[in-house]
């Protein structure tokens, strides 16, 4: 997993509550085995037309939004079933940071698992990041707990562990190598018919 220290992106204004997971990647797209590939179907009923057109009522599909890397949304994003793809499917679209009233849990240690950082502010600090103009560049410092739009920071909370984990691009993978010192020396104590 790729560290994240401090990272600058742009914003999305996507202030609905109550996203689901259903909704974040439905269902029907569920048949991969890899993390990739599901960018392509994130919001899928919004983003697109019954013809596959993209809606250009929806606002990922907005020129002046191309390229944004920060989703603001509303209260209670990623709730509904448990499926991790809803997390992958928010990176493979380029997303790194979600930036919310509040978070289901299931969606949140998902997120931060996989390297999105899950940000809650008060609704007063997303609706003002979401007025600011779509060049506008946001500074997300997780090391100091910042979020900088503007002219404004906000400070928002995050269990030590993940912050850790985030900060040093640590998974359970790369955390369980880290004792491949010990695991290589149990092995040997292990008979060969075993």
């Amino acid at each position: 997993m790729e560290p994240f220290k401090v990272y600058k992106g742009r914003a999305v204004p996507f202030m609905n509550d109550n996203i689901d997971t259903d909704q974040i990647i439905p269902k029907n797209y569920l048949k991969r085995i890899e993390k990739t590939g599901f960018g392509e179907f994130l919001f899928d009923d919004w983003r697109y037309l019954r013809n596959r057109q993209p809606n250009p009522e929806f606002v990922l599909n907005e020129p002046r939004y191309q390229g944004a890397t920060i989703l603001l949304s509303g209260d209670n994003f990623g709730s509904g079933s448990s499926r991790e793809h809803a997390a992958w499917a928010l990176l493979d679209y380029g997303f790194r940071v979600v930036i919310a009233g509040s978070f289901s849990d299931i969606f949140y240690m998902n997120a931060t698992k996989n390297g999105l950082l899950p940000v809650v502010l008060p609704l007063a600090a997303r609706t003002a990041i979401a007025e600011l103009p779509a060049e506008q560049e946001i500074t997300i410092d997780l090391p100091h707990q910042k979020v900088k739009a503007g002219d404004q920071s906000y400070s928002f909370d995050i269990d030590s562990t993940w912050k850790y984990k985030l900060v040093n691009g640590l998974d359970e993978i790369s955390i369980t190598m880290q004792e491949d010192e010990a695991i290589l020396a149990y092995e040997k104590t292990i008979p060969s018919y075993w």
